[in-house]
């Protein structure tokens, strides 16, 4: 897939390069199987701009105009395709968060890190960043607890038509998800 979509990928770093200060790729520690902290690899978003005291500025004053189309489309995402070489993460499965949830979870949410993430998920293709954090993890555990090729097959085929038609990229009201807090 890689080599399919290779040229995609240059011109997105063409693009990014030009419209993002140079900042082409974004990489951040995520937990993966058995809670394994990996690097995750996507195209850049979002500026580095910070407020008079140094913190960083709300999601939506830095996501970038080019950062919203890549975004809507989700081709920030296809950089995670090395991340599927390297062996880190799946295709399909859990989306990988943030390495600060994982002193949140309860047991049952844990069960998503029993596999590999994925690129797309269950949880992405029933409402992705439109669900709560609550629909999300029976979502992925669900996933998991029943795990097929034939249910990788319907995930694969109804993300197409998600990233078609650009359903549930962003909550309500938001550039970005909301944090998980916890439960």
């Amino acid at each position: 897939m890689l080599v399919i979509l290779s040229p995609v990928f240059l011109l997105i770093m063409l693009l990014l390069y030009f419209f993002n200060q140079k900042n082409v790729f974004f990489f951040q520690e995520r937990p993966g199987k058995d809670e394994k902290v990996f690097r995750i690899i996507k195209f850049k978003t979002m500026t580095d701009q910070k407020d008079s005291n140094g913190r960083l500025l709300p999601d939506a004053q830095r996501l970038t105009p080019m950062g919203k189309f890549i975004r809507k489309t989700s081709l920030d995402e296809l950089p995670q395709l090395i991340n599927v070489l390297k062996g880190d993460m799946s295709f399909i499965g859990p989306r990988p968060l943030l390495v600060s949830y994982l002193a949140l979870y309860n047991e049952e949410q844990k069960k998503r890190h029993l596999i590999k993430p994925g690129i797309t998920g269950w949880a992405q293709v029933n409402g992705r960043n439109a669900l709560d954090w609550p629909e999300k993890f029976v979502l992925d555990v669900y996933y998991v607890d029943h795990i097929s090729f034939w249910l990788d097959i319907k995930i694969l085929l109804l993300t197409i038509k998600k990233v078609i038609k650009s359903e549930g990229i962003n909550s309500a009201g938001q550039a970005t998800t909301e944090s998980f807090k916890g439960n």
